[in-house]
């Protein structure tokens, strides 16, 4: 069974999964938040080489400010141990989005995460916080805005290769496989210009109940389609 290079996930279901057990959302987000730890290493098992995580959006600083308190004091608690996760499993962790909308504090451990597993040749794994993918290509297209006005770049040579490497993924594979748990429909504004060809899976599982059973049906779905990147399958070729 060929496995995707990149599988890139929304992690969605936390607080109803907690509310259907009659627990406070908190209790969700923290239990999903082990369950990234597991899928983690399930995922290099599998040989996954690149696995990206939709942990907050910038969209979510408009839930209720005690959730979003609640969330940023399990990120803090998160950075330590996903440090440990990837020393375990030699992960190379990345952090996408907009660094600057979080607490000076937590930006640090992201710098020391990243600093600590820059060499490490696992598993690539990317957490997207404070992430929107429209606020995404809005910086990049900023930055790049900028370089053109400094003649660093010239407008009529920019391509998408040229564009791509303004983004927060630059340097990443595009997901082969797009995950989304919890029963909703919706790409969330995430990843919206690398999943162009990208293969979706949704399920009904909450996130704290996807396991790692569920991710290789996720990958078995994966195997059934036909890749064509918007060209034709010839006669007698197998794809």
């Amino acid at each position: 069974m060929k496995i995707p290079q990149h599988i890139a996930i929304i992690l969605d279901g936390n607080g109803r999964w907690a509310k259907a057990k009659g627990m406070p959302r908190n209790y969700g987000h923290a239990q999903g938040s082990k369950n990234v730890e597991r899928i983690c290493e399930d995922a290099y098992r599998m040989g996954v080489k690149y696995l990206t995580v939709y942990a907050f959006s910038t969209e979510n600083w408009n839930r209720p400010r005690e959730e979003v308190d609640a969330l940023m004091k399990l990120l803090r608690n998160y950075m330590k141990t996903c440090l440990k996760t990837a020393k375990k499993n030699d992960m190379k962790v990345r952090v996408i989005g907009d660094l600057a909308g979080l607490d000076d504090d937590i930006r640090n451990r992201i710098v020391e995460l990243q600093e600590a597993t820059k060499q490490n040749g696992g598993l690539n794994f990317q957490i997207a916080l404070n992430y929107g993918s429209r606020d995404e290509i809005l910086r990049a297209v900023r930055r790049l805005a900028a370089d053109c006005a400094k003649g660093v770049q010239k407008a009529e040579e920019i391509d998408e290769h040229i564009f791509e490497s303004y983004l927060d993924t630059h340097n990443i594979p595009d997901p082969d496989l797009l995950i989304r748990t919890s029963g909703e429909l919706r790409l969330s504004n995430y990843l919206l210009w690398q999943l162009a060809y990208t293969e979706f899976y949704f399920t009904d599982i909450p996130w704290p109940d996807f396991t790692k059973e569920e991710l290789m049906k996720a990958i078995e779905q994966y195997n059934m389609r036909d890749r064509r990147y918007g060209g034709v399958k010839e006669a007698g070729e197998d794809v």
